[in-house]
């Protein structure tokens, strides 16, 4: 067993208006199906325990982000979607915030009995695994939210969130059931974050021979941080979206396929023809959430531009864009499990074709121009907010949307 990393959030309060929670449960679903049809269940729980791909995921659902919510929302979301066809998945999520997290063991013991696993076991690592974060290792953070992924085959991950009032920041800590050795032998590939002065470590080798009777204090090492910091989200505190939040490189080819090309000239996305460029947008960073690889997340406010935000930023959320971009991910998927696949490798051809463009492309600095004219134009695209509807700028002068 290893835990897989953790992320710092700043922490924000309030809920999820309907119309967002509807549209990212049916986005969660239509992802997760992609990725267990093309990669299968083990990937899906793999990525889980990625900090970086699960706040790129929490982007592009149209989620503040850099906050402490995206892990609730999100986690509420997928166990919205899944849950109701976890037979057809084969794929289980339990727990949750507050009285849902204290529901896990009762929730595993039921998936148990249905699919043969070992129940016990099961709830023991969940038991195992919040413990170790909230008393094992005393880091200033206390959870209070803990998810449990599971899969038929019994590989699970798990993802647990704690707070520290003091610092205004939750931790979000990711375990995978991968490598499993000792739950309190070193079972972190990482433990880093902001010197928070003493830390209670028992699962560190110098408590082997005590920790049965005392608790050794450990220090975190300043330079432990370089060696594991990709296993290391530190999101800043700032709401708005800014240029050093983001591979500009990586945005510019995508805007750039989807508004400066003719995608008509790639067979790869025949399929595609006719799609919007503003849809388009969308997909190709849906797609990348799903066929991305891990090097591909170090920049997870970049998948802010696929939906924006409930807060507006960078931009309102586009209720029309998300939509379209849901009817065409979810007419894929039901041609896909009928055999007809080509609809399904043409999203997955964005993902690929923005790749290669991105090699040859110059990015310049015009990141504001790009904001302005998606908060310029939301109100064409349905843009909502927590305050609500987008309005029509009074100076409607058109910027220019390039990154060159």
């Amino acid at each position: 067993m290893k835990r897989s990393g953790h992320a710092d959030l700043p922490l924000h309060y309030g809920t999820v208006p309907p119309w967002l929670a509807n549209r990212m449960t049916k986005l969660g679903r239509a992802i997760t199906e992609s990725i267990i049809i093309e990669y299968g269940r083990a990937a899906f729980i793999k990525r889980m325990s990625d900090p970086l791909w699960f706040q790129s995921l929490g982007a592009v659902m149209g989620m503040d982000w850099h906050s402490s919510g995206i892990t609730t929302s999100v986690i509420g979301a997928l166990k919205k979607a899944i849950n109701p066809i976890s037979k057809e998945l084969g794929l289980y999520v339990c727990g949750g915030r507050g009285k849902y997290s204290r529901a896990t063991p009762q929730e595993l013991l039921k998936i148990a009995s249905q699919t043969g696993l070992d129940g016990n076991e099961l709830v023991r690592s969940s038991r195992l695994s919040a413990k170790v974060d909230n008393t094992a290792i005393q880091d200033g953070f206390s959870i209070y939210l803990h998810s449990f992924f599971l899969t038929r085959e019994g590989e699970w991950s798990v993802v647990q969130q704690g707070m520290n009032g003091d610092t205004g920041y939750a931790r979000r800590y990711h375990w995978h059931s991968e490598a499993f050795s000792d739950f309190l032998n070193e079972p972190h590939s990482a433990v880093i974050g902001y010197n928070q002065g003493e830390i209670l470590n028992l699962t560190a080798p110098q408590a082997q021979a005590t920790k049965t009777s005392i608790l050794n204090l450990t220090r975190e090492k300043p330079e432990l941080i370089q060696k594991v910091a990709q296993r290391y989200v530190m999101m800043p505190s700032h709401h708005d979206v800014k240029a050093k939040d983001i591979d500009l490189k990586r945005l510019g080819a995508t805007l750039a396929l989807a508004h400066d090309t003719d995608i008509s000239q790639f067979d790869e996305l025949l399929l595609l023809k006719g799609v919007g460029p503003r849809t388009l947008q969308s997909l190709t960073l849906v797609s990348e959430v799903i066929h991305g690889t891990p090097s591909r997340f170090t920049d997870p406010a970049r998948f802010s531009f696929a939906h924006g935000g409930k807060d507006g930023n960078p931009f309102p959320v586009p209720l029309k864009v998300y939509d379209e971009t849901l009817s065409i991910l979810k007419v894929s998927l039901e041609k896909a499990k009928i055999g007809h696949s080509d609809r399904v490798k043409a999203i997955k051809n964005l993902s690929k074709i923005s790749q290669r463009m991105e090699k040859s492309f110059q990015a310049n600095t015009n990141f504001e121009q790009v904001i302005a004219k998606e908060r310029a134009e939301s109100h064409k695209y349905g843009g909502m907010t927590v305050l609500g509807k987008a309005k029509k700028p009074l100076n409607n002068r058109q910027e220019q949307l390039s990154l060159f």
